[in-house]
């Protein structure tokens, strides 16, 4: 019989047509988040649960599942939203999907590093609300980024991604992350490793955020942090939510203590707070980091092969274990 697998939101058309031919496969059909009693069913009746971002399975949630789940193949890099260490006690083991979004959420980066600055999106708005009467030689003036340091939070493959292409526009890298990335790359980016957030936040121009949501990077940039950045600093996050302590950022946003923003991820998403819609200094973007085709038909490769190299007796290759968190 063909193991029994449950997806808690829609997929792209080929990755759920692929699981239905290999597995038993359940999928939502509304592509409506799982409510909390639909995760408990699932957990009790799939021996395989696909889920995403937008699904809480904390302890309480994984404690009740049955002895038939074995694997939870998250869709999606981050597993934020599973507690990985109630998985592993229960024996369920976690997968998740990494190294596939590394160029998606980059481009994202990017887009934000010269929106903001640029004033691209206001610009947009102005046209649209037939505001623009024509070329003015002060009008509309924003900053270049070429020649500005970019200092980026979290050095992993996005990280690095977002250097690389930083580096091209002509910006100088600094960065910060648990510790200094190997010295070829420090050597190719040209990147400049500080030691503690606090020595770099003071000397950069735009801040970028890419480190994942864990107890250790909750708040990481709280509100005595974010008080070291300058003026004339814009900082862009696409990592998580949660690493900003967001009312000290909008403190900061609305008195001018900082340029601007550009968020893709939000502390309660998808609540975004009107504090933050209000400003006029800020681009807001839905969490589209990844959201490209290509990223997704890539997470479904993969959740697939982390099932089938787990129902085939091996270790999937990519396993997470709460000592990698």
């Amino acid at each position: 019989m063909k193991t029994k697998i449950i997806l808690t939101r829609r997929l792209p058309d080929s990755v759920e047509t692929r699981m239905r031919e290999l597995f038993d496969a359940t999928l939502n059909q509304t592509d409506q988040p799982f409510t909390e009693k639909q995760l408990i069913e699932a957990v009790k009746t799939a021996e395989v649960l696909v889920p995403t971002v937008t699904d809480n399975l904390n302890a309480s949630i994984i404690e009740k599942a049955g002895p038939q789940l074995r694997l939870i193949a998250s869709f999606g890099t981050g597993v934020d939203h599973i507690d990985v260490k109630a998985a592993r006690e229960k024996g369920i083991t976690v997968t998740n999907t990494p190294g596939v979004l590394s160029e998606d959420t980059a481009d994202v980066a990017l887009a934000l590093i010269l929106a903001v600055p640029r004033r691209i999106v206001q610009g947009d708005a102005k046209i649209r609300s037939g505001q623009w009467h024509g070329w003015s030689p002060t009008g509309m003036l924003g900053h270049r980024i070429n020649g500005k340091r970019l200092g980026i939070i979290g050095m992993g493959s996005i990280g690095q991604a977002i250097a690389r292409r930083a580096k091209a526009f002509g910006m100088s890298i600094h960065y910060h992350n648990r510790k200094p990335v190997h010295q070829s790359t420090e050597l190719e980016l040209e990147a400049t490793y500080w030691e503690t957030v606090e020595q770099m936040l003071p000397r950069i121009d735009i801040l970028s955020v890419n480190c994942p949501s864990t107890p250790a990077t909750h708040h990481l940039l709280n509100k005595q942090r974010l008080s070291l950045l300058s003026p004339h600093t814009y900082l862009v996050n696409t990592g998580r939510g949660d690493v900003i302590e967001e009312k000290a950022l909008i403190d900061l946003l609305s008195e001018n203590k900082i340029a601007g923003a550009g968020l893709d991820v939000y502390e309660h998403e998808p609540s975004v707070t009107s504090d933050l819609i209000d400003l006029p200094n800020v681009v807001l973007l839905p969490h589209i980091g990844s959201a490209t085709i290509e990223g997704r038909h890539a997470m479904g490769d993969k959740v697939i092969i982390n099932i089938q190299t787990f129902l085939d007796g091996h270790t999937p290759p990519d396993r997470v274990v709460p000592a990698m968190l």
